[in-house]
């Protein structure tokens, strides 16, 4: 199985994952999020394949999620806006992103990841 693990170096969520992938002897290729934001087909992928709500693919902790407004906004805009949005910038993006051929996991929940890696 092919794994991709999209992250933030300084993100301590992000680090947990990675420090969890690791020790779990699992074998993934590492993609810096600021550096490769996902491109507005992947997120469209990704959120077929997860079958998430789309707004769990957003960093609704992030400053710029919170400078933006998009609390606020994103209930109006469509979800193709959304997406382009994301593609837009890496930190509006949650993290960390595993994605596989068969699932997508967003965030690091312990309980899902074992289930679903190991």
């Amino acid at each position: 199985m092919s794994i991709l693990f999209v992250g933030y170096p300084k993100c301590s969520t992000s680090q947990r994952a990675k420090k969890w992938l690791d020790e779990h002897n699992v074998k993934y290729n590492q993609r810096h999020i600021k550096d490769e934001n996902p491109t507005s087909n992947e997120l469209e992928q990704w959120h077929k394949i997860s079958g998430l709500p789309l707004k769990r693919f957003f960093n609704t902790s992030g400053i710029l999620y919170r400078e933006l407004k998009l609390k606020d906004k994103l209930p109006q805009m469509e979800e193709s806006e959304q997406i382009e949005l994301l593609a837009s910038d890496g930190m509006l993006v949650k993290r960390p992103i595993v994605v596989t051929q068969d699932f997508v996991l967003v965030g690091f929940k312990e309980s899902e990841w074992e289930q679903k890696l190991l």
